[in-house]
């Protein structure tokens, strides 16, 4: 294993993180950045109000994208265990 196929592994291991991790994360910030401006037109400052919805709807949206963030992981494990037993 030279440096190449380490920087082409933590590379690949960095896009898989990011698209196993982005439907959650962005629709958090949706949900966040629309309590955000609700709050600011209404001047309603409720903590549990900026976290319960934001938690529900990552929860829901990880539920939904569930098989295709398995499906995305399963990918990168699958080439790392064969470039293991291929010796990289």
């Amino acid at each position: 294993m030279n440096e190449i196929d380490a920087l082409e592994l933590v590379r690949t291991a960095i896009w898989t993180i990011i698209v196993a991790s982005g439907p959650a994360v962005a629709a958090a910030m949706i949900v966040g950045i629309l309590i955000a401006l609700f709050q600011a037109l209404t001047q309603i400052q409720e903590v549990t109000l900026t976290f319960v919805p934001k938690i529900v709807v990552a929860l829901i949206v990880m539920v939904v994208t569930g098989s295709f963030v398995g499906g995305q992981i399963y990918a990168f494990t699958e080439m790392v265990y064969g470039r293991i037993a291929s010796g990289f």
